[in-house]
């Protein structure tokens, strides 16, 4: 059986890709599991400093199948039945808080539901132009999950996001952009390209500034205590600038050269 997930490694870049592209990446329990698992995966390794996430086929996935399927789940029974969270709150917790390196989605055709939730927990989104993203809850007599509640309003404001879930908006990748969705939309031919030198690119910085920075912005979003975020943002410095990487930097700007940097 092919594998739901597929890893690949191109230097400090891991590219995950859901791979069930008969069923344009659908989510049955099995999938949503391993994506789960595979960025957690990524965010203990030490060789891994940016995570790209894109789908295979036409989608990048269509959200919950629908038909159902066998139940999956890789906890113990007892840790399943505590977990009120499941897998779909997991895809908010797993790209954005467990996992502090830059996580990359390129999304590179349909994004529904929860697998819009996925696309928007990541950091950065890069789309095909003919991607279609959208909700679909009120389709299905549902509400929103996997985090769209906090990263929707997040990205468009309060009132759009409000908008965009009610009317059962589909936003292409070309109009990603004006809603806030995406930073970047290019041609479908051009996306895998795409998406593989942006994650490069961000190589090119110390993964102990990137992991930091990630930590801050995440946790501003969490405090709503202004000192307390002043003193974390300082305590996080203080750690990025001890290290041998910081060090690297600075000497290689006196010396008017690329740093080299190791993680350290």
């Amino acid at each position: 059986m092919t594998d739901l997930v597929t890893i690949a490694d191109d230097g400090h870049v891991r590219t995950i890709t859901l791979n069930r592209p008969d069923k344009m990446n659908a989510l049955n329990r099995e999938l949503a599991w391993r994506i789960v698992g595979a960025v957690d995966e990524a965010a203990r390794d030490d060789n891994v400093w940016v995570v790209a996430l894109t789908g295979s086929g036409r989608a990048f996935c269509a959200g919950l199948d629908l038909t159902g399927g066998e139940e999956f789940t890789p906890k113990s029974p007892m840790d399943s039945q505590l977990d009120d969270i499941g897998w779909v709150g997991n895809f908010f917790l797993a790209l954005r808080k467990r996992c502090d390196k830059p996580v990359v989605a390129g999304v590179n055709g349909v994004a529904v539901g929860a697998g819009l939730g996925l696309a928007m927990a990541s950091d950065v989104r890069i789309v095909a132009e003919s991607a279609r993203l959208m909700a679909g809850y009120t389709r299905i007599g549902g509400s929103p999950d996997a985090g769209l509640t906090i990263t929707l309003p997040q990205v468009m404001g309060y009132e759009r996001a409000m908008r965009f879930m009610m009317e059962n908006r589909t936003v292409t990748g070309a109009e990603a952009l004006d809603w806030g969705m995406a930073g970047e939309a290019v041609p479908d031919e051009a996306l895998p390209g795409r998406l593989a030198e942006y994650c490069q690119s961000l190589c090119a910085w110390s993964p102990i500034t990137l992991r930091l920075l990630k930590r801050g912005i995440g946790k501003a979003y969490e405090s709503t205590d202004m000192e307390q975020q002043l003193r974390y943002e300082v305590a996080n410095i203080r750690t990025a600038f001890a290290s041998e990487d910081a060090k690297e930097a600075r000497q290689a700007f006196l010396e008017k050269r690329q740093p080299v940097f190791r993680g350290r």
